[in-house]
């Protein structure tokens, strides 16, 4: 069934560094509708696999949103951070794994997985997930982000790891779990 979508208008709600609230008028098949969406960043992250730990490393913190749903509020994630730099993907994902876990990985160690959309219901934007395979050498401070970020960098032994993607008591991401499913798929044949 073909579809024919026309924009409207987008209207602004109101103003924010990080995200842009919006209603989109737009016809569908001649029917006129309105959706709210947020304008956000695109995003990079990145699953890291520590081969002298045997273990993957993700990171803990505190999301508001997922308080709101569970009154805990704390996600496992992979390392991740927001587009807003004038750099390349690569680049501001090499940061964001020295800002959040404190490994300094090179640039030739990254390994683009994919990319794909994110909250599509409401936001969409573009994340681009990548893999790195840390050791020892590599860590060159303690991580936990910049500013009044509070990130925990958390170790989890591969063994462990498919019984942690299938516990429904552990808040996690869609990232994480494509993440995962890539690796042992990719990985664990």
């Amino acid at each position: 069934m073909k579809h024919t979508i026309e924009v409207l208008k987008i209207e602004e709600c109101v103003h924010s560094d990080y995200i842009k609230p919006k209603s989109m008028y737009y016809l569908h098949n001649s029917v006129e509708k309105r959706w709210d969406i947020v304008d956000t960043h695109n995003s990079v992250a990145i699953l890291l696999y520590h081969k002298d730990l045997d273990s993957f490393v993700f990171v803990k913190q505190f999301r508001p949103s997922i308080y709101v749903k569970n009154h805990d509020g704390f996600t496992f994630e992979l390392c991740a951070g927001i587009v807003d730099k004038d750099k390349s993907l690569i680049e501001i994902a090499k940061e964001e794994v020295l800002e959040e876990t404190g490994y300094d990985v090179p640039l030739d160690k990254l390994q683009k997985i994919s990319s794909f959309y994110t909250a599509v219901g409401f936001a969409g934007g573009r994340q681009t997930l990548y893999y790195a395979i840390l050791d020892d050498t590599m860590k060159v401070n303690e991580g936990g982000g910049i500013e009044n970020e509070n990130i925990e960098v958390i170790y989890l032994k591969r063994e462990e790891t498919v019984e942690f993607m299938f516990d429904e008591s552990i808040a996690t991401t869609s990232g994480l779990m494509f993440a995962l499913m890539w690796y042992f798929k990719t990985y664990e044949k």
